[in-house]
């Protein structure tokens, strides 16, 4: 099989036809006589090479110099769900952008799927017309799984590119038969700027002109999730994805009154949630409870407003209590650390992936905002914008969700004073923040006065963490909320 998928690129089958009709071959001065016999019946492998003196048989490959001629290039080829990414074992099917019977282009999304992780799009690596579709959307479908059946003309030939790493990714995944997923290997320019074919065909169906669109990837390659993020600043995309839709469709009978039973299955982060907590449920936790007074940061926050010139961009509390905290985190590392069990080891990350916990139509997800210690107030603001849209339309990234190092819980903008949340594994911190509230203090001299105070609940792994050091590190977080003025003395 593996020998035919290699036979079949244009450029091996005519080396190999050139070699076949070729009478000899010449090795180190001596003329080697060649027989090859090649049969049509790939059931009964058998190759039989010989020279002078000397002959072998050679099982695994099926050779006839006719036949090479003769066999088509194309056939049906069946799309399996690739690696979308470590760990991933199966993914959740969300639709299809195509039907039986569709002509499909090459890197033509095809469908969209959920792991645990991320909501990946798949696209095709071949042109050719839809022979069948095995699933339905909600159908959970296991990594190497046949997707869907493509009868194509002939398979094409890899895409040339100047990196090697990228050249054998390439011939990985046509080895396998699968799909690329998101982006593809090569790199190619399209009217000046840096993209992939999935992202341009993905700007056009927005309707966007991809000179247009700020790139954020490496060398000025522009991302799928420029262009996702180009067209919502744009106000091409708002409405709510069809998952979404479907999912709640499937709930509000409940709400509305309906006494049957029904049995929801758990998709997507909703999996991964029943996965980590369950982990989670395995750490010894301890909480340590503060109060933090926050009429500095209310007024900052107006400040802010007073100042913004930019609609897009809406100033909360929540990027200062971010900025705050990694403040914090720098003389505190063990609160920014990961404990491996099996080898007694604590990892102290030198970044501060600091991870928002986000109620979606979808699920709980914790995307993270990456190097907060090298980033300003207005900077983590913008990229928390991004993630919170990203997270509402089913966009996330695997990058956006992995590498956290400590998570906020901010059950305050929902509603709630205090809750005890569990800690997401491997981190070994977790702090949820409750809602800002008028309450009456006491002031030194006695008089009654109103003070917006915020209760926050530290919940710590005790194998790693004591109560000592969790306390220290309130301390200091609690100061720099208090008096955000401070974190001017000490940003980079």
């Amino acid at each position: 099989m593996i020998f035919r998928k290699i036979y079949l690129r244009s450029s091996v089958r005519q080396s190999i036809c050139r070699w076949l009709q070729s009478p000899a071959t010449v090795c180190s001065g001596k003329i080697i006589q060649s027989k090859v016999h090649f049969f049509r019946n790939y059931t009964t492998p058998f190759c039989s090479y010989s020279k002078s003196n000397a002959s072998f048989t050679l099982r695994g490959c099926s050779f006839s110099t006719q036949a090479a001629l003769d066999l088509p290039a194309g056939g049906v080829i069946d799309i399996p769900l690739a690696q979308t990414g470590e760990g991933i074992a199966e993914c959740e099917l969300l639709k299809w952008f195509v039907q039986e019977g569709d002509q499909v282009e090459e890197f033509q999304p095809l469908c969209e799927v959920q792991s645990d992780k991320a909501t990946i799009e798949i696209t095709s690596r071949y042109k050719g017309k839809i022979s069948q579709i095995l699933h339905v959307p909600g159908s959970i479908v296991k990594v190497g799984e046949t997707l869907l059946k493509i009868g194509v003309d002939e398979i094409p030939n890899p895409t040339e590119t100047s990196d090697a790493s990228e050249k054998m990714t390439s011939l990985e995944s046509d080895f396998s038969g699968s799909t690329d997923i998101s982006s593809v290997p090569e790199k190619t320019k399209f009217g000046g700027v840096s993209s992939t074919p999935v992202v341009r065909n993905l700007a056009k169906q927005y309707g966007v002109d991809i000179s247009d669109v700020p790139a954020t990837g490496k060398d000025g390659r522009i991302l799928k999730e420029d262009v996702i993020n180009y067209a919502m600043q744009k106000g091409l995309i708002n409405e709510t994805p069809a998952c979404a839709q479907q999912k709640h469709a499937e709930v509000s009978p409940l709400i509305g009154g309906g006494y049957e039973d029904r049995t929801l299955q758990l998709r997507g982060y909703q999996r991964a949630m029943v996965k980590s907590m369950t982990l989670a449920a395995k750490i010894p936790h301890f909480y340590y409870v503060e109060e933090m007074n926050c009429d500095a940061l209310v007024e900052l926050k107006k400040s802010f407003q007073n100042e913004n010139s930019d609609p897009e961009i809406k100033h909360t509390f929540l990027p200062v209590l971010i900025k705050s905290l990694s403040m914090a985190l720098t003389t505190h590392p063990m609160l920014n650390s990961r404990f491996n069990e099996e080898s007694y080891e604590v990892l102290l990350k030198g970044s501060h992936n600091i991870g928002i916990a986000m109620a979606t139509p979808n699920g709980l997800v914790v995307p993270n905002i990456k190097n907060v210690q090298s980033l300003s107030i207005l900077e983590i603001t913008k990229e928390l914008s991004r993630l919170q849209k990203f997270a509402k339309i089913n966009k996330l990234s695997p990058d956006d969700i992995s590498g956290g190092t400590i998570t906020l819980s901010n059950i305050g903008g929902i509603g709630g004073k205090f809750g005890s949340p569990l800690i997401n594994s491997p981190e070994v911190a977790i702090i949820a923040m409750g809602r800002i509230q008028k309450i009456p203090h006491f002031a030194e001299n006695g008089n009654v006065y109103p003070a917006s105070v915020m209760t926050i609940n530290v919940a710590a792994d005790h194998r790693v963490l004591d109560g000592a050091t969790v306390a220290r590190f309130c301390n200091d977080w609690k100061i720099f909320v208090e008096k955000p003025d401070l974190l001017l003395l000490h940003t980079r």
